[in-house]
């Protein structure tokens, strides 16, 4: 039904905002990167592709969000990653190594060259597009709050968060920081904290510091399922609404600016992919992901980077 949904948001012209946020493999291995963003040097552009080819192996930001791409056992794992193996594994690059960043991190190190490609499931938003080349829509998503179990405030999206704070209630909401419902929140004015990752998001409503956690409602529900004990539940998913306009929530792959011939390889392993139901949900179906995560044929990153369907 969400899906359906959102194709009639898009045929009338219900877009993703122009949002001013912070920018924000299993057969590899997995590193965490410092503040200082390691050393290594990733030279993006002509011939990269076939410099990855010939050595083999690749090597991906991730922002540890389960269940997109994070680290279980010391290895990473996650739909993304399932995506990028199956992806560049039939280019002929069969290793892919995985680099743990800070979200806020992800566009800023793929600039400066430290790794080849982000495989985070990254929102296709305008401000992004303007620092890194996104590739085709790989995963549609909806968003959700974390709250106490029983729901003690009575909240259901950020509109009622938003509701209560006018009615002068104080609403604790933790967002991701660099994350989209963080500009979602700005949008409606409201007051946030902001979590560095997901489990501290969690932590902070199991605790008590925060009323709710608002993120994708996938990711939010993994969590929940992961841990039964928790004091916690997730609200339904809903897609926010923004000004008047319907927030349609799509996430890819990323890479650097001028890094095409790349980009155009991942389009053309993904397009494979999301060819049909079963093709998808064939990679990413283990990970909690449906149909519904299916991006209509007719989306591109050319309207969402424009902020406006294409006419």
């Amino acid at each position: 039904m969400i899906r359906t949904f959102r194709r009639r948001l898009l045929a009338s012209g219900a877009v993703l905002a122009s949002l001013s946020l912070a920018l924000t493999g299993c057969g590899g291995s997995t590193t965490t990167e410092g503040a200082d963003g390691g050393n290594s040097s990733v030279a993006a552009g002509e011939g990269h592709l076939q410099s990855l080819k010939d050595k083999g192996s690749i090597t991906v930001a991730i922002a540890g969000e389960a269940p997109y791409s994070y680290e279980k056992d010391g290895k990473a794992t996650g739909a993304t990653i399932a995506l990028a193996k199956k992806i560049y594994g039939g280019m002929g690059i069969d290793d892919v190594n995985t680099v743990l960043v800070d979200w806020n991190s992800l566009i800023p190190g793929l600039t400066a060259g430290r790794f080849d490609a982000v495989s985070a499931g990254m929102s296709i938003l305008p401000d992004r597009c303007a620092n890194a080349d996104f590739a085709d829509p790989a995963i549609m998503y909806t968003t959700a709050l974390m709250v106490q179990k029983g729901n003690p405030k009575g909240l259901t999206d950020l509109d009622s968060v938003k509701k209560k704070e006018d009615g002068g209630e104080d609403i604790k909401l933790a967002v991701l920081a660099g994350g989209i419902e963080a500009g979602y929140a700005d949008s409606l004015g409201l007051k946030v904290q902001s979590v560095p990752d997901a489990q501290t998001g969690m932590d902070t409503v199991n605790n008590g510091r925060a009323d709710a956690f608002a993120m994708t409602a996938i990711s939010l529900n993994f969590m929940a399922d992961q841990n039964p004990d928790s004091n916690v539940e997730v609200t339904d998913a809903f897609v926010q609404d923004i000004d008047g306009t319907p927030q349609i929530g799509a996430g890819t792959a990323v890479f650097a600016q001028g890094d095409d011939e790349l980009r155009e390889a991942y389009n053309e392993g993904l397009a494979k992919i999301t060819e049909s139901e079963q093709s998808y949900l064939d990679v990413v179906g283990e990970y909690g992901f449906t149909a519904e995560n299916l991006p209509p044929k007719d989306l591109t990153t050319e309207e969402l980077c424009k902020g406006a369907p294409a006419e």
